[in-house]
């Protein structure tokens, strides 16, 4: 018989695991929420969130090369490859060959990209202003912290 503690609702292995207190089932909750609430305003603009979150990323770094974009992203470089290339043919982004490395293609934003992150980002604040109603500065900034923490051990798993 094993001995049960505090911590063993948690994991999916413990005697008295409860899915309602597994981290996991509330930050894929969180997300699946989230996912949805912003295709349905994105949608009303003609924007979706991989473009939107390759905006973003844009806006507070350039020029990025296109791997990485799908870094800050975490998603796979050919998808990544093909939303950028189809953002460049609607002029939202300029791809250009990095002149110390021919291999490296840059992304900057271009005016159009400028106008419409502007445009997202007005639709889009109203979800976040919802979403962390009745939350204090402090406690957005613990809650950032201790998802960086996960995410950086989860991405240690790949090392």
């Amino acid at each position: 018989m094993s001995k049960s503690s505090k911590s063993d609702m948690y994991d999916p292995l413990g005697d008295n695991f409860r899915r309602r207190e597994f981290p996991f089932y509330w930050v894929a909750q969180v997300n699946a929420l989230y996912t949805q609430e912003m295709e349905r305003v994105l949608k009303k603009i003609d924007m979706d969130l991989p473009r939107w979150r390759i905006l973003l990323i844009l806006n507070e770094h350039q020029p990025l090369s296109v791997s990485e974009i799908a870094q800050h992203a975490v998603a796979k470089l050919p998808t990544i490859t093909k939303i950028l290339y189809r953002m460049q043919d609607q002029g939202l982004v300029e791809l250009t060959t990095s002149a110390s490395d021919g291999r490296v293609t840059l992304v900057t934003l271009t005016e159009k990209g400028y106008g419409n992150l502007n445009e997202v980002r007005d639709s889009v604040s109203s979800i976040f202003k919802r979403s962390f109603k009745g939350f204090s500065n402090s406690q957005i900034h613990r809650t950032n912290a201790l998802l960086e923490k996960l995410f950086n051990n989860l991405r240690s798993l790949r090392d």
